[in-house]
């Protein structure tokens, strides 16, 4: 009898640990998801939870979300389209919080040395210039702000080719349909474009910060453990290596 009791004891116990996994559903900027990738290998290893990643630019996932896309967790490339949907009641209130900061670099293809980006942009020894879709796009946004600020936003549209998002930005350039692009230094470090070319970062003070912030769409368990895991060294060590700056710990 007491044989029979320990057994069901014990298979009670087992039978939470069957379920304790789940699946978390990001919604994330293009230009971070690689680096969610590896953060979310991580955490699996680390918890069992599953991540499912869908990369867009923040535009779009900012779209999808307040048209009822059932995701979890919204990793986006700005601060305003997170707060904008704690406004709206879309969100776990008092859950945004800064997981990154972006930075702009200068990419330029093949075998070209780029020694300072303005000259590089003024001097215009080339035929197409990638960035992202200022509209859609904080990193687009950014590179915008900065060829203001050079004065060369007028006379480089012509030239302008614009990608949905960074990511496809980078693939213009990568590909070689175009000769330089705007884009986030740990996309180009995650293709080692050093090697296929050249960088420079650009001064921040140029644009306004790419302060890229997590929303908790929705209480559940697994997402709120995985911003958790966010915040946390572990995970602040792998996007400081994938190339981005990070704020100060809460």
């Amino acid at each position: 009898m007491h044989i029979l009791r320990f057994l069901i004891l014990s298979l009670s116990c087992l039978v939470p640990l069957a379920t304790v996994a789940d699946e978390v559903r990001v919604a994330v900027a293009s230009n971070f998801a690689a680096t969610l990738h590896r953060l979310a290998e991580d955490f699996s290893a680390a918890t069992g939870h599953k991540v499912l990643i869908s990369a867009a630019s923040t535009g779009k996932h900012y779209a999808q979300i307040r048209n009822g896309a059932g995701f979890d967790v919204f990793l986006a490339a700005d601060a305003a389209r997170p707060q904008r949907l704690e406004q709206e009641g879309i969100g776990v209130p008092g859950s945004r919080f800064v997981y990154a900061e972006g930075r702009l670099v200068l990419w330029v293809s093949g075998a070209q040395t780029l020694v300072d980006a303005r000259s590089y942009l003024a001097q215009m020894a080339y035929r197409r210039l990638a960035i992202a879709n200022p509209r859609l796009a904080p990193y687009g946004q950014a590179a915008r702000q900065v060829l203001e600020s050079w004065r060369l936003w007028t006379t480089l549209r012509p030239r302008l080719v614009q990608g949905e998002n960074v990511s496809q930005a980078l693939h213009y350039v990568a590909s070689g349909n175009a000769e330089a692009g705007m884009v986030a230094l740990a996309q180009v470090l995650s293709l080692a474009g050093a090697r296929h070319g050249s960088y420079r970062v650009i001064p921040a003070d140029l644009h306004a910060p790419i302060s890229q912030q997590a929303l908790l769409l929705r209480e559940h368990p697994a997402a709120e453990a995985f911003l958790e895991y966010l915040r946390g060294a572990r995970a602040r060590a792998l996007i400081r290596q994938a190339g981005y700056g990070l704020p100060a710990p809460a």
